[in-house]
């Protein structure tokens, strides 16, 4: 006795569900943290130790995670490039892996406080954080010897110190901040530039405001070449090596952020003061700076001795 088979035809696989949108992700979070605050004392508390234990347990896994990719010469590249998604990257800093930006915890703690110092006829400006050291100029009530600046100098302290944990000291620098510039003055009188190592880069009017410039430089003794970045921050001229001070990959596609006085490599993303040159996502690492000044309008770059 046969038995007829039907002739079914296949049924195409399922396409696998979408991930969900960050979007989605953080509506979740808002909702099931507004839903937490509704329960009753004791359900709450259980709700939160759950909350606690689980992450400690992403923390614990995630340290293993990047410390494993770091160790590894071969994967310490993927780990930067997933440290640039704006997902894994604020993962990570909820869970304290990556380490915050002290430029900008201090300059929103300063925000925090210049409603206080406005009040007052003071305001407080946010040059540098180099080694634990919060570099400030004050303004206006500030910068005084009367109770009332000794008041908000020490407000402005409390600030940095108390919500920047790498901040261990508030250093006041003078109004008249020093000259980057270096004049003609300097130079060695009855000496031609070329003989110190300067080197000419062009006209100073020729580069663009808030962009960065790349140059072939000549070093005048030797006649090595040498690739010079030159930014331009509020008509000020800083010049580097244009190398990256990670694997020393060239700066020409960097991004140049005006607002937070902040440069960033394309590579791999490494964080720097485009004002000093300070690496903020390796305190360790620094941009080389070269010596600049302009004389009659031409911008002359100190490339070598």
């Amino acid at each position: 006795m046969s038995t007829a088979v039907s002739d079914v035809s296949p049924r195409p696989a399922a396409e696998p569900p979408s991930a969900p949108s960050f979007e989605e992700l953080a509506r979740r979070v808002d909702e099931a943290t507004v839903a937490l605050l509704t329960l009753e004392p004791s359900a709450r508390a259980v709700a939160e130790e759950l909350k606690t234990a689980i992450e400690d347990i992403h923390r614990a896994a995630l340290v293993t995670i990047v410390r494993r990719l770091r160790t590894d010469e071969s994967t310490r590249a993927a780990l930067f490039e997933l440290v640039d998604d704006p997902v894994v990257h604020l993962l990570l800093a909820l869970h304290g892996i990556i380490r915050p930006d002290p430029v900008t915890q201090a300059t929103r703690a300063l925000d925090a406080v210049r409603p206080q110092l406005h009040s007052h006829g003071g305001d407080v400006s946010l040059v540098r954080v180099e080694d634990g050291v919060a570099f400030v100029r004050l303004q206006g009530a500030c910068n005084g010897c009367s109770m009332s600046s000794v008041t908000l100098r020490n407000l402005v302290e409390k600030a940095l110190v108390g919500s920047v944990a790498t901040i261990t000291r508030v250093e006041v620098l003078p109004n008249d901040p020093e000259q980057k510039l270096i004049s003609t003055d300097s130079l060695l009188a009855g000496r031609h530039p070329a003989e110190e190592g300067w080197a000419q880069a062009g006209s100073a009017v020729a580069v663009p405001e808030g962009e960065l410039t790349t140059l072939q430089l000549t070093t005048p003794t030797s006649g090595r070449e040498v690739s010079v970045l030159i930014v331009k921050i509020g008509q000020q001229l800083i010049a580097y090596v244009n190398e990256c001070a990670h694997e020393a990959l060239p700066l020409d596609n960097a991004v140049l952020d005006t607002v937070n006085g902040t440069l960033t490599c394309p590579w791999h993303g490494f964080c720097y003061d485009a004002a000093s040159g300070e690496c903020l996502t390796a305190p360790a690492a620094q941009l080389e700076q070269l010596p600049v000044r302009v004389d009659h309008g031409q911008i002359w770059v100190r490339v070598g001795a």
